[in-house]
């Protein structure tokens, strides 16, 4: 793993777990009615993207263990440059379905990043 590796999936991580904690107890309805929390979650998805944007250029060969990296990415762009095309319950169902996953991911690429393989714990 690549020096930049670790701090590009903490970032992504980070951004995943504060969409969890956004959207806890919350339904479409209030993602709908509430700007700031659409603003939030919006955020946080292009911090994701982001994150690992640059990990993909960094670390390509960790970025391909990433299931969905490309779309993640591509989810970043259109809420950046396509902000018109944006729509509430996609990006609903994107945060109450995906961050756990790959929270999960982000995880375990963490953990092998303090104990890369041979190394002894």
């Amino acid at each position: 793993m690549r020096p930049d590796s670790p701090a590009h999936l903490w970032d992504a991580r980070e951004a995943a777990t504060q969409i969890s904690i956004f959207i806890q107890g919350k339904t479409l309805d209030d993602y709908r009615q509430d700007a700031l929390l659409r603003s939030a979650v919006e955020r946080q998805f292009i911090t994701v993207g982001e994150a690992l944007n640059r990990l993909e250029r960094a670390d390509p060969e960790v970025a391909a263990r990433v299931p969905d990296l490309r779309q993640i990415v591509g989810f970043r762009n259109i809420l950046v440059h396509g902000y018109a095309e944006v729509q509430n319950h996609r990006v609903w169902n994107t945060a109450t379905t995906r961050p756990e996953g790959l929270i999960e991911t982000l995880d375990r690429l963490l953990a092998s990043a303090a104990y890369p393989q041979g190394a002894e714990e």
